[in-house]
């Protein structure tokens, strides 16, 4: 026979037994499904690691001051005030660095709109939305020309807008006094919520570096340096050559320790891809086995069928069949079988995914590579499966299955 004749008998023969057939395939539907939904929560889940870490900045590599020896006292990192706004600007001349924001940060009480609020102020240069990859909610960032002049300009985070303007809509154009200084509000920043520490990002506000510097701290130093590398690929390397420049600018000489510290946050993006490839595969791989017990339901199904079957295997061998025709009915239902529950299965898989993102509120993603995967993978279960009872079909005697009953 040929591949229509064998799938036109098999089909036939699926047909006449639907509820058989449908309970065989509902071990590979339950499998398949299993595999989509879970992967999709795996998938989701690093996608939500790696979108919180993105949120940390673009390529972010920090520079911060280091420890500062005190009688003998070691200060520890953070305590030495040895970074300037002139080490940014060198910083951003070196290849691989698309850019750099000096940071300048403070905690103090804000007053506007007959309110006030304690929050972080951090002065920052106009780069500052690009390394954070931070859009505007309302109005504009600061400029140069504001970096310039040490505006007395402010961008204000949803926090700080909740605490100081309640009932304003708008709080664009209004003043805000930051330690006796007035402030015009010129935009307000899109809510981030918290970062992977807890903290929340959205109670800030930011002004021009040299406005924090020249109104309100006084400082000639900057409490860190925000550098972007322009790709992932090439943070190692801007990272070894921020070291070096800054170095040769601080005139630090081995094996004098090094009075700053630049660090990048690749090592917290590798673990957390590294951890939601792990759980993504393992949740995957316990799902993988309802297919297996989906399999094993269709080899005894099958088995059976082909005990029900005997007389008309070795009727069928009496007027010309041939063992290769007998073996390839059984074995195309058995992939029939299978494929059509791993077809179902995604159907079923997808819907239930649409449900966990609905009723969890968790983003989820379902590869299409993962779908080809699992039909194929339930294809190979049903041939994997259906071999030994279509060999065991294929191998009757005629004359004894003619007798059996």
């Amino acid at each position: 026979m040929n591949l229509k004749a064998t799938i036109r008998l098999a089909m036939q023969a699926l047909i006449r037994n639907k509820a058989r057939s449908m309970l065989t395939m509902l071990g590979i539907v339950i499998g398949v499904a299993a595999v989509i939904v879970t992967v999709a929560i795996g998938v989701g889940a690093r996608t939500s690691v790696q979108s919180s870490i993105n949120s940390l900045g673009s390529n972010l590599i920090i520079v911060q001051p280091g420890s500062v020896t005190t009688s003998g006292a070691r200060g520890g990192f953070g305590t030495a005030s040895t970074l300037t706004v002139q080490d940014g600007l060198a910083i951003a001349q070196i290849p691989g660095v698309s850019a750099v924001s000096p940071s300048v940060t403070m905690r103090t009480q804000a007053v506007a709109n007959g309110n006030n609020w304690q929050t972080i102020v951090t002065g920052v240069a106009p780069t500052y939305t690009f390394i954070k990859a931070w859009p505007m909610a309302q109005g504009t960032f600061f400029g140069e020309n504001d970096v310039a002049a040490s505006s007395k300009v402010a961008v204000l985070g949803q926090t700080v807008i909740a605490q100081l303007f309640p009932n304003v809509k708008d709080p664009v154009g209004q003043s805000i006094i930051i330690k006796g200084v007035p402030f015009t509000i010129i935009g307000t920043l899109v809510a981030l919520g918290q970062s992977g520490v807890g903290q929340d990002q959205d109670d800030t506000i930011l002004i021009p570096y040299t406005s924090a510097m020249q109104r309100l701290t006084g400082q000639t130093t900057v409490s860190q340096l925000m550098v972007s590398a322009a790709s992932a690929t090439q943070i190692a390397d801007v990272q070894q050559s921020v070291t070096t420049l800054l170095e040769q600018r601080h005139h630090i000489v081995p094996p004098a320790q090094d009075d700053f510290q630049v660090r990048n946050l690749q090592s917290i993006a590798a673990a957390a891809s590294s951890t939601g490839a792990v759980m993504e595969f393992l949740l995957a791989g316990v799902a993988a086995v309802s297919l297996i017990v989906g399999g094993i339901g269709i080899m005894n199904i099958m088995m059976v069928s082909v005990t029900e079957r005997t007389r008309e295997i070795g009727l069928r061998m009496a007027v010309g069949a041939r063992g290769k025709s007998i073996l390839s009915q059984f074995l195309t239902e058995a992939i029939v079988l299978s494929t059509l529950g791993g077809i179902i299965g995604v159907v079923i898989g997808l819907f239930g995914t649409l449900i966990v993102a609905l009723a969890a509120k968790w983003p989820t993603s379902v590869p299409i590579g993962w779908i080809l995967v699992s039909v194929a993978f339930s294809a190979l279960v049903g041939i994997f499966f259906g071999y030994y009872p279509a060999r065991k079909a294929a191998n009757l005697h005629p004359i004894e299955a003619l007798r059996f009953e």
